[in-house]
């Protein structure tokens, strides 16, 4: 899988199947946009099984409530998470971030 593709947009699949789609379906959940959200979710599940949308649609979920909640009670990332992420948080630009600033040595 090729992480740029979260970061840099184009009809590049990342090397996951339906990658594009899965980001944009991402991307209009995340969003504020009812159209976009109802264009998105009927394109991925014209892609995906049934069983395989649920999923999808429970990691977003997952995802978004434990950062949220990471971020709001300033919880830093562990040592050992901090020290294997280096390249991936490097690659992705998260230093960038106010939350970054939760673990020391991070920005």
């Amino acid at each position: 899988m090729k992480l740029s593709v979260v970061t840099e947009r184009g009809e590049d699949d990342g090397g996951v199947a339906h990658g594009a789609r899965l980001l944009a379906f991402v991307d209009a959940v995340q969003g504020c946009d009812d159209d976009a959200i109802e264009r998105e979710r009927a394109a991925l599940r014209s892609v995906v099984s049934p069983e395989a949308f649920v999923d999808v649609c429970a990691l977003v979920a997952s995802f978004n409530v434990v950062d949220r909640v990471a971020d709001a009670t300033g919880i830093p990332l562990d040592p050992m998470l901090y020290a294997m992420s280096g390249d991936i948080r490097e690659e992705l630009h998260l230093a960038r971030f106010r939350s970054a600033g939760n673990t020391p040595g991070a920005r």
